[in-house]
This record gives structure tokens, sequence and C-alpha cells, in this order.
């Protein structure tokens, strides 16, 4: 019982890391000036599902930007 709850809580400081490192990533996105998000939108072009494809195509919805 006491290894499962170790594991546990190795998974969950695991998730909380992740997660952190995720919204890093999206604050650096979000902070990009206009040239360089559309520079990261043509490198993701092809993969528009992808997650940093989502959040640089949502942005660009937000600032009324396009390719």
């Amino acid at each position: 019982m006491a290894m499962l709850k170790s594991r546990m809580k190795r998974l969950d400081h695991a998730r909380e890391q992740a997660a952190m490192r995720l919204a890093d990533v999206e604050t650096s996105l979000l902070s990009l000036d206009n040239e360089d998000l559309l520079d990261i939108a043509d490198i993701f072009r092809s993969q528009p599902m992808s997650v940093i494809g989502q959040i640089v195509l949502a942005e660009m919805r937000k600032r009324h930007i396009s390719l």
C-alpha cells in the first residue's frame, strides 16, 4: 500500500510539472510579437491539431492576423 501511495505521489508530481511546462509554453507563445507568431504558425501549418498549432491559431484569431 505504501508503494502505491508513493507511486501516486510521483505521478501527481509529474502531472503538475507537465501542466506547469505547458502553461509556460503557452505564455511564451502568447508573448510573441505578430511576426514571430506568424513564423510559428507557418512552422506548424502542417500540424494544426498539435497543441502548439492550436494555441498559435487561437492567438492569431484573437489578434485578427493570418498567414
